[in-house]
């Protein structure tokens, strides 16, 4: 049997240890079914992926927005409230 050992943020690690407390589990079962995941999956068992808001096309839009409303152009949308109406 091999010891594997890892770094992580102790509140996540205690978060974590909450989740697979509930489920009857210890961390290490659960790390150990991960492994097992990862094998049978030939790579990571979810999916990963980046949100959207974040990528440099919608930041850029998001920056070009600003500046227009900044500038007096475009319009702001309905929901939100404007403090100078």
């Amino acid at each position: 049997m091999a010891n594997l050992n890892i770094r992580v943020d102790d509140t996540l690690k205690k978060q974590a240890e909450v989740v697979f407390s509930e489920l009857g589990i210890s961390l290490s079962a659960a790390t150990t079914m991960f492994l097992k995941q990862v094998v049978r999956c030939n790579g990571i068992p979810f999916e990963l992926k980046i949100d959207p808001f974040y990528s440099e096309s919608n930041q850029r839009h998001l920056r070009k927005a600003i500046e227009d409303l900044e500038a007096g152009k475009g319009k702001i949308h309905e929901l939100i409230e404007d403090e100078y109406e």
